[in-house]
């Protein structure tokens, strides 16, 4: 009896227009009604915005808790939580969704990362000894100061000289033990043309004058924090994540920086999924040099390509060059853009697109009936 051809259908969000679970039935729909074909879905994140969905659809249980939002308002935040390990999702606390309007320079200039650090406490009182912090699609851009003061941090002091007690010190006892995990989704570092505000804070709101403004403070920061502690992290790989929240966790809550993508795979098992795949299909809304940095799709398809599966793409947009698909692990990408040039169709009719898409993946790739 010949076995059944094995897809494995593994996107991360469309953002702004779908989950990851609905790209996921988008494409399997159409995949699984071909006949001698078996269609596993698995959706993926890498840190970013839709983490804690897919730790909840791996078996975590969700908890959700009030905490500070971006401008300060009160929000509701949902982290997951199994056998003392919590998923956390910085954009429940601090994410450019929360804000009441459009973001702007005022906006990319004040939101705070105070719920996220509040987030973390909630989840150690909820009995995690390991909480993971996923930090894309943030509305901050302040290294991380505002979870570190929740974090019981003396931030205000940190500019006070060489003989100024070492700020870790502060940190609320309910710390003491706790593994923390910042998942990245990006590589870059703090400071500088691939840094935190000059890549980042445009998304958030910030203008020219704002982006410069922002620069200087953040690298005002990392001055403060690197002569309290006699340690400089500001070039760490993945410092900048979410406008710096990366390094200030490091830097003074003691927390370890790992790829979202390969961390969220092993959570859910990604490894015992792909490892008998012919093919795998991987995705997100913007497939572009970002992507490059340690973005979900592409670590999932280098994971799969490793494996020994064909790994192809759907996507929103694709920017990326026949070199750089092929660097990314990916046999073909397969854009809505393809299909509708209007961007705003895109997003509005994806859920259709995809469909139209998938036939195409199955034309080109699926054994014939």
């Amino acid at each position: 009896m010949t076995s059944p051809y094995r897809v494995v259908v593994a996107p991360d969000k469309f953002k702004g227009s779908l989950r990851a679970d609905e790209v996921a039935e988008a494409v399997t729909a159409v995949l699984a009604s071909r006949p001698g074909v078996e269609v596993v879905s698995h959706p993926v994140a890498d840190g970013g915005e839709g983490t804690v969905d897919v730790a909840l659809a791996s078996g975590f249980r969700p908890v959700t808790v009030p905490v500070t939002g971006p401008l300060g308002s009160s929000v509701e935040a949902t982290f997951a939580l199994r056998d003392g390990m919590a998923v956390v999702e910085m954009a429940s606390a601090a994410g450019l969704a929360l804000l009441p309007g459009a973001p702007d320079p005022r906006t990319a200039w004040a939101a705070t990362t105070y719920g996220v650090g509040e987030l973390v406490l909630a989840a150690v009182d909820h009995g995690a000894r390991q909480v993971v912090v996923g930090v894309g699609g943030s509305a901050t851009t302040d290294g991380g100061a505002g979870a570190l003061e929740a974090l019981g941090v003396d931030v205000a002091t940190l500019d006070r000289g060489p003989d100024q007690p070492d700020p870790r010190g502060g940190l609320d006892e309910r710390l003491a033990g706790v593994d923390l995990v910042v998942a990245c989704d990006v590589d870059n570092p703090l400071l500088g043309p691939s840094g935190a505000a000059a890549v980042y804070a445009p998304q958030k709101g910030a203008d020219p004058r704002c982006v410069a403004a922002l620069e200087r403070r953040l690298a005002g920061w990392a001055d403060a924090v690197a002569a309290a502690t006699g340690e400089d992290e500001r070039e760490l790989p993945g410092a900048g994540a979410a406008g710096g929240l990366g390094f200030g966790l490091v830097a003074l809550a003691g927390a370890r920086l790992v790829p979202g993508a390969a961390l969220l795979l092993e959570l859910t098992g990604f490894d015992d999924v792909v490892a008998s795949a012919d093919l795998v299909v991987v995705g997100e809304g913007s497939l572009d040099r970002q992507s490059l940095r340690g973005k979900g799709p592409v670590g999932v398809a280098r994971a799969a390509a490793a494996r020994g599966a064909t790994v192809v793409a759907v996507a929103g947009r694709n920017a990326l060059t026949a070199p750089e698909i092929e660097q990314a692990g990916l046999r073909a990408v397969y854009a809505l853009t393809d299909l509708e040039s209007d961007p705003a169709v895109c997003m509005r009719d994806a859920r259709r697109l995809l469909g139209d898409v998938a036939c195409r993946i199955a034309d080109d790739w699926l054994p014939p009936a």
